[in-house]
């Protein structure tokens, strides 16, 4: 999020998977502290405050070919209900990052600040029609509440728990490799076009395959 001078509020989620039923960033938080990040209650409840209160001008920048982004956008949008907001859509920009396999996708968090900076005059007021779609997108999530929610052709959809671990298993092999490395590959060839999974969440993957003796 960024304000019309250029007051940037990232968001410290990553709504992209685990549990979104609750809908409390204490509960978010919760969930987190078992995985990662044991202190992020109070970043959630300040980021949404201070969305929620702000008089500025309120500019969403995301891509459709992110799941993390597309997921906040959605969950914003339900947030949000009709306040008005403008929103930048950087998903058709040129500027693309590439995988070692040769594929590539855009996203907002991997643009470079100058050709975010750019693509400032884009901005438009998000339509009543786009913003009702989004928030009913995210009331259906929200139901299914499924452990992970990826991109696919016509937006975004649920998955299952074992959604990535035929990926994880391609990627490893009989001889010794690192857990960076796997993780790495698999996020370097999943998805394409899209960026469908962090490391956190590919290596908690890794760590219960590995239980289960599958690796």
């Amino acid at each position: 999020l960024a304000g019309c001078q250029q007051d940037v509020l990232p968001f410290p989620d990553d709504l992209s998977h685990g549990p979104i039923a609750w809908g409390t960033s204490r509960e978010r938080a919760a969930w987190w502290s078992h995985i990662h990040e044991p202190r992020l209650e109070d970043d959630l409840e300040a980021f949404w405050l201070r969305l929620e209160t702000t008089n500025r001008r309120l500019i969403v920048w995301f891509g459709r070919h992110s799941a993390s982004e597309l997921a906040f956008f959605l969950a914003l949008a339900d947030r949000l209900g009709d306040r008005s907001y403008d929103i930048v859509d950087v998903t058709k920009l040129q500027a693309t990052f590439t995988r070692p396999d040769g594929t590539s996708t855009v996203a907002a968090g991997i643009v470079s600040t100058d050709q975010l900076v750019a693509q400032l005059d884009t901005a438009r007021p998000i339509s009543p029609q786009e913003a009702s779609d989004a928030g009913r997108l995210w009331q259906h999530l929200r139901s299914q509440n499924a452990p992970f929610r990826v991109v696919t052709p016509t937006g975004l959809a649920s998955a299952p728990l074992d959604h990535f671990d035929s990926s994880i298993l391609e990627q490893a092999a009989r001889e010794w490799r690192s857990s960076a490395y796997v993780i790495g590959s698999t996020m370097a060839h999943n998805g394409d076009p899209y960026m469908q999974v962090g490391d956190i969440m590919l290596l908690a993957r890794l760590v219960a395959l590995i239980e289960e003796r599958k690796l």
